[in-house]
């Protein structure tokens, strides 16, 4: 299917819901030409849960990373607010890695725009800053944003944290990939864990109440981080090494003991190179993750980190998805698609839903999964 088209098709999605037979079964179709059907439980689920996705990219509100030459990054629409709901989603932490000589300078501007948009459209979006917003987003009908950044490189200082925290800055990953001040990152040669001045950045991330996300950290990183936060440190979005063919972007199994320990939360992606290693990569390889650490860890230690927008990376006009990838370490292993076949629609979270189902996940625990676990851990850190 070619890009306009699909994109053609997805227009349908708000549209009314058209009956479909499926045996035993109440199902639903989207959009006239009904790619992929949704059961009627599925759509229950989602649309009555707290959803939150620990890692998603959302534009238009946080579009740095054009898709096509046409792509308005200053311009919200009534359309793509109605897409962002459209996708069951309640809340969103739509951060990007940032990093360069005047990272702090960078930071300060992404979150202006990020906060500058949430307070033009009040009617559509709510910033989300504490527990208790938390727990009033899903009846205000808003979409919910917290703010966070996938490096920690503008904190130059412990106090800088604190001037974060106070724009609205709630999740931080120490390390983007790469070594810095604080650690390391997942496709560094040498992981030497947390420095001194990244333990004391931890220490005040707890102090403040913002999260610490070591979902992009090497190993030694990722465990220095668990050992040393007092809150519970947490995972926004990676897969199981184990399945994924010993990725380095992937958690070990010692990470995922230790987010079952801390008491904490992981964030599954969709990320095709991080679902699976070889050809096919589709959502019964995506739910082996789910199982994976719901089996090793408990379900109240698993929950959903997209990586992605509502379309997936896949809709990409070509010059900017090769510039994506060139942008990673060789050790990323991008293949030709980036989504996962099966979760890389609008709709992915209501057909996760549906495959969770049929594995014989129950109704709670498909809550837990859905947003709860974030919910609990979130709230905790936050106060």
């Amino acid at each position: 299917m070619t890009l306009k088209t699909r994109r053609t098709v997805l227009k349908g999605i708000g549209a009314s819901l058209l009956a479909a037979p499926m045996i035993n079964k109440g199902v639903v179709a989207y959009g006239p030409m009904a790619l992929q059907s949704i059961s009627t439980k599925a759509i229950d689920l989602v649309d009555s849960s707290l959803v939150i996705d620990g890692l998603s990219v959302m534009r238009p509100l946080n579009n740095l990373f054009p898709k096509t030459p046409t792509d308005d990054t200053m311009i919200i629409t009534d359309e793509q607010i109605a897409k962002l709901r459209a996708t069951g989603t309640t809340v969103w932490h739509p951060a990007v890695g940032l990093g360069g000589p005047n990272v702090r300078e960078t930071v300060y501007r992404f979150f202006a725009q990020l906060n500058a948009r949430v307070a033009d459209r009040p009617d559509a979006f709510m910033r989300i800053d504490s527990a208790a917003d938390l727990a009033m987003v899903k009846s205000s009908g808003k979409i919910g944003v917290v703010l966070g950044v996938q490096n920690s490189d503008h904190f130059q200082s412990v106090n800088d944290v604190n001037a974060f925290h106070q724009i609205g800055q709630r999740i931080s990953q120490l390390t983007y990939n790469s070594q810095n001040r604080i650690g390391s990152g997942s496709t560094d040669r040498v992981d030497g864990g947390i420095s001194s001045f990244g333990a004391a950045i931890v220490a005040r991330m707890n102090e403040v109440g913002m999260a610490v996300d070591v979902s992009h950290c090497g190993d030694q990183t990722t465990l220095d981080a668990f050992d040393l936060s007092k809150k519970p440190a947490v995972i926004t979005h990676s897969n199981v090494r184990a399945l994924a063919g010993g990725h380095v972007r992937c958690k070990s199994d010692d990470a995922i003991k230790a987010v079952a320990k801390a008491g904490s939360v992981m964030g599954i992606t969709g990320v095709r190179m991080f679902v699976r290693e070889k050809e096919p990569t589709n959502l019964q390889h995506l739910l082996d993750h789910y199982d994976y650490v719901r089996d090793m860890a408990g379900i109240e230690h698993v929950g959903i980190g997209s990586d992605m927008d509502p379309d997936g990376y896949d809709d990409m006009d070509k010059p900017y998805k090769d510039a994506l990838k060139a942008n990673y370490d060789p050790k990323y292993g991008f293949r030709d698609k980036i989504d996962t076949d099966g979760f890389d629609s609008p709709k992915k979270i209501y057909h996760l839903v549906d495959g969770l189902l049929s594995r014989g996940y129950t109704d709670e625990h498909i809550r837990l999964v859905l947003g709860q676990n974030f919910q609990r851990v979130l709230s905790d850190i936050w106060g």
